[in-house]
């Protein structure tokens, strides 16, 4: 089943790989659907395909990001597919956006994915964290983080179905977002300072790290584990 993601809620749904689906009073600005050949990789012209060593990760995660079609791929059938895989070692994919946005003054702007998670249960998933999440462009500029801006719209850990998001800025500890433990409901400047800078869009599943905590003899990579995307889409209000 895949599970479509509207900024920070969590619909489930039994439809795959649909088109990007149309909203009353707004406007599509910005549409990935996947489309390929199966086995063939992501669009580079609109995506960013990391490379990175696991000791080159934040949050103490254990796995190497690659670009083999292994961690990840287009399915055939318009969908994406982020596989990690333990072969000694784990590697999976991140893929970055290309694409960037600014939200403007005066609309609202929506940014939505359509995602199916891989069949293995919590026992299998220790330590297994897909995410749906952006990025302040000015983090490829030399801004470090948080001051760059983050916005999780959906993270789960652990193969537990509750998807979790926030949002990062200013300084850390402490700052307008009081990393690290949170603010309560008045964000106007966090607000601020997130929504008028760019922003790019991350898929990813990350192994272990700080919080999932480490994989286990149980942990299972392969499709059972994987994340698999039929869109991704920005909207602005008409």
């Amino acid at each position: 089943m895949f599970a479509k993601l509207l900024a920070f809620a969590l619909t489930v749904t039994s439809v795959a790989a649909e088109a990007v689906p149309g909203y009353s009073g707004y406007n599509v600005i910005w549409q990935e659907n996947f489309n390929g050949a199966a086995g063939s990789l992501v669009n580079e012209g609109n995506w960013n395909i990391i490379e990175r060593s696991a000791s080159q990760n934040s949050n103490n995660e254990w796995q190497t990001y690659t670009r083999s079609n292994l961690n990840h791929q287009l399915s055939g059938g318009a969908t994406l597919q982020i596989v990690p895989l333990n072969n000694g070692g784990w590697t999976s994919a991140r893929l970055e956006s290309k694409y960037v946005f600014t939200p403007p003054d005066g609309r609202r702007t929506m940014v939505e994915a359509k995602i199916r998670f891989g069949a293995n249960g919590p026992a299998q998933k220790q330590g297994i964290w897909p995410a749906f999440w952006m990025l302040g462009d000015s983090i490829r500029h030399g801004t470090g983080w948080p001051a760059c801006g983050e916005v999780d719209i959906l993270e789960m850990v652990n193969g537990v179905l509750t998807g979790y998001g926030t949002v990062h800025c200013d300084v850390a500890p402490g700052g307008i977002c009081n990393e690290f433990s949170g603010i309560g409901g008045n964000i106007g400047n966090v607000w601020n300072s997130l929504a008028t800078t760019p922003l790019y869009i991350i898929l990813n599943v990350a192994v272990g790290g700080d919080w999932p905590g480490a994989p286990n003899a149980n942990t299972l990579g392969s499709w059972g584990s994987e994340m698999e995307v039929a869109y991704v889409a920005q909207y602005q209000s008409a």
